[in-house]
């Protein structure tokens, strides 16, 4: 099997355990929440998915009423087939989900692998995580030797390019340092335990950063009443 379409399995796998979907809302899916798979077409999605079938870990299902399969069938149309994970599958998605070994890193299988975070244990998504910063890391230092070795002969456009692709890599390492600083935050406060209930907000138990503005990092939010003035008697 060829990473590509380990990737593309990997997210079949993990769409489908959100729910089950017949063909064109899969590949639907892959599109517009997974942007990666952009270039993937039927002919590769669908033998995917036989694969996926054939190995036990989806099976096919007929997803209309009798009455619409009839009217399909009498019209030449084949009625759609919704595929859904089995307890196999299931089982192997979150094998592969614990996965943290170097093709995690990578820039395709990184993405998807980013995409289903919220399915994966804390500990795993900081080795990912770590794992990805440290491969770029690398990256940025042969571009940096690479830039200074060929500056004098490139043109300008040509040193803007790679300028260019520099800080696009410099861009994800501060934003990896962000993920990694709040998966550590939230892993250190899981261990001491909060000492009284601390309002969150969307995402961050999940350990995602949020920016906060200034009335959320101190003083009273706008549109809720401050604490009562112990100086007054309320029943008066």
């Amino acid at each position: 099997m060829s990473r590509r379409s380990g990737i593309l399995e990997f997210a079949v796998l993990g769409l489908l355990r959100e729910s089950p979907m017949h063909g064109y809302e899969l590949r639907k899916r892959l599109n517009t929440s997974l942007g990666i798979f952009r270039a993937f077409s039927y002919g590769t999605l669908y033998p995917c998915l036989k694969t996926l079938v054939a190995n036990g870990w989806l099976i096919e299902e007929p997803g209309s009423a009798p009455e619409d399969a009839l009217a399909a069938s009498l019209a030449g149309r084949r009625a759609k087939i919704v595929y859904r994970l089995t307890a196999d599958g299931k089982e192997h998605f979150e094998e592969l989900l614990s996965h943290t070994g170097p093709d995690a890193w990578e820039d395709e299988h990184f993405a998807a692998r980013f995409a289903f975070f919220g399915q994966t244990e804390r500990d795993v998504r900081m080795r990912v995580l770590e794992g990805r910063r440290s491969r770029l890391e690398e990256r940025l230092e042969k571009m940096r030797a690479s830039l200074a070795r060929t500056r004098e002969r490139l043109d300008d456009y040509t040193l803007e390019l790679q300028r260019h692709g520099m800080e696009s890599v410099e861009r994800e390492v501060r934003w990896l340092n962000e993920l990694i600083e709040s998966e550590r935050a939230g892993r250190d406060q899981m261990r001491s335990g909060p000492e009284e209930p601390v309002e969150q907000e969307a995402g961050e138990a999940d350990g995602l950063p949020r920016h906060r503005d200034a009335a959320s990092s101190g003083g009273t939010p706008p549109g809720r009443p401050g604490p009562p003035d112990p100086s007054v008697d309320p029943t008066k």
